[in-house]
């Protein structure tokens, strides 16, 4: 496969992925601390694939299984799967709780694959810094304001989403 040829997929892709986002958000406004979900046109999510998996594919209402790593541009760790036992991070796609450009990044995923994805600020925590205590915003910042984070990304597992489920977790 050409490197042309690569680089055409990977838009293709982004271009769906914010396509479909934006249709399965369509009606509901951002939950409270979540930033507004447009953006410029240069200011997209950004998806490579490091491996593209073969089972099920990750679609809007599904209930999502992935392994991850978040780091800030200069490589800095500020979240991973391995801080948390290794456990992956379980969540619908499309419902609120997560930043948006993690979801679109996830989004068309299939299960074994593994993606890095970039999240601007404005698909992010935008002019908001995230503080290692959250509830302290003397504590230490572990990612700054107008940050684009990368995410290293492996989708385990795609199933039904459960009838009635919990808020997920913020990421």
């Amino acid at each position: 496969m050409s490197t042309k040829s690569i680089v055409i997929g990977v838009i293709i892709i982004i271009i769906v992925a914010v396509g479909a986002y934006f249709i399965f958000m369509k009606g509901s406004g951002p939950a409270a601390g979540t930033p507004a979900t447009t953006a410029s046109s240069t200011e997209q999510v950004q998806g490579q694939e490091i491996a593209v998996g073969t089972g099920a594919q990750a679609t809007p209402g599904m209930q999502v299984s992935v392994l991850y790593v978040g780091k800030l541009q200069d490589g800095t760790v500020f979240d991973s799967s391995a801080a948390h036992g290794n456990q992956p991070l379980v969540f619908t796609l499309g419902a609120q709780g997560l930043i948006p450009g993690f979801q679109i990044g996830v989004n068309g995923m299939k299960v074994g694959g593994e993606r890095l994805i970039a999240v601007p600020p404005s698909l992010g925590y935008g002019a908001n810094a995230v503080h290692q205590d959250p509830n302290n915003p003397s504590s230490p910042v572990v990612i700054p304001a107008n940050s684009t984070i990368v995410f290293d990304v492996k989708l385990v597992k795609v199933e039904a989403a459960p009838a009635a489920s919990s808020t997920p977790a913020k990421k």
